[in-house]
């Protein structure tokens, strides 16, 4: 590592071949644009669509500011830790058990949360026998989400209202991933909390929870996450305060249940005076839209400061490691 007076060699990693390589590379230049340049001598690395690339040479600490496949599944935290590079965010396995959306779930129920009715289907599974996925779903009934079980974003997400839509949704699914989950619509207020845990003796902090209330789309999909103004998102929500209490602890609960590090963001349903949990992710988008680093400043943490507390998180850690 560099000597402590000297700013530390900092790489940005975006991009990356993930559908969210787009959304990565504006998250990435906005933490490059919010970096304290004085602690940093910052290297942003764009990483292709055929991730072909190599880690730069005499780096301190990595910001890893890539979504989905790739970069949020545990790939590049594997190889930034087989050159000794230290880096923002969860683990290996965190990172991987987290964005597997099936396994998380089942995580989750086995540590008490609640998790909607869901099922895991095979694309050869549905290709050779799709009447088992059509009275599956009916058990539980629609409306029913359909959505990869590996990608971010809300990427090839479909709300299925009949058996109708059924097979339409679940192709748009797997052109994305061989696996697609398929789960019970829950109706009630959309949440999500995010978690800021800076490691060593601090305890993880639930950031203040956002409410999720939708203008134009019928769930918080791809368009309502990126398009300014498609949401309505509220900091603290418009809920009881136990209710923001309940939300906080299962946030909390959910990071801790996979291992995270750094931060992570729980996505949930408050519904029938209960907190049912979708998914962690544990690279929070940092556009100028996105609720992560909104409710880092609603806690009074700007983002220039938040960021820092990321980058020291992730030395901290490696220190100890």
């Amino acid at each position: 590592m560099s000597d402590s007076k000297q700013r530390l060699r900092l790489a940005i990693l975006m991009g990356g071949p993930s559908p969210e390589h787009d959304i990565s590379l504006a998250t990435g230049s906005l933490i490059a644009r919010h970096i304290d340049r004085s602690k940093y001598d910052v290297r942003e690395v764009s990483i292709p669509k055929d991730a072909k690339w190599e880690v730069p040479n005499n780096i301190d600490v990595a910001f890893i500011a890539m979504h989905g496949e790739y970069g949020e599944d545990g790939t590049i935290q594997a190889l930034l830790e087989t050159v000794n590079v230290p880096y923002t965010g969860s683990g290996v396995a965190a990172s991987a058990l987290a964005m597997d959306k099936v396994k998380s779930a089942e995580l989750f129920r086995a540590r008490g949360m609640s998790v909607p009715d869901y099922l895991s289907v095979e694309y050869a599974e549905w290709k050779i026998v799709p009447y088992k996925t059509v009275g599956a779903v009916r058990r539980f009934g629609y409306p029913a989400i359909v959505k990869p079980v590996d990608c971010g974003s809300s990427v090839g997400v479909t709300v299925v209202q009949a058996t109708a839509q059924l097979a339409d949704a679940l192709t748009t699914a797997f052109s994305f991933s061989p696996r697609v989950m398929i789960q019970k619509y829950i109706s009630g207020h959309e949440v999500t909390c995010g978690i800021l845990d800076e490691g060593g003796q601090t305890k993880p902090v639930a950031l203040p929870p956002t409410q999720i209330i939708q203008r134009q789309a019928k769930f918080f999909d791809y368009s309502a996450k990126y398009t300014q103004g498609a949401t309505e998102e509220i900091t603290p929500p418009r809920l009881p305060l136990t209710t923001i209490q309940k939300i906080q602890e299962t946030a909390l609960a959910a990071h801790r249940a996979l291992g995270c590090s750094g931060m992570s963001r729980t996505d949930m349903i408050v519904a029938d005076d209960d907190i049912y949990v979708l998914e962690t992710n544990t690279i929070p988008g940092m556009t100028a839209t996105s609720l992560y680093p909104q409710a880092a400043a609603v806690a009074g943490i700007p983002f220039t400061q938040l960021l820092n507390k990321l980058i020291q998180e992730a030395i901290t850690r490696k220190r100890h490691a």
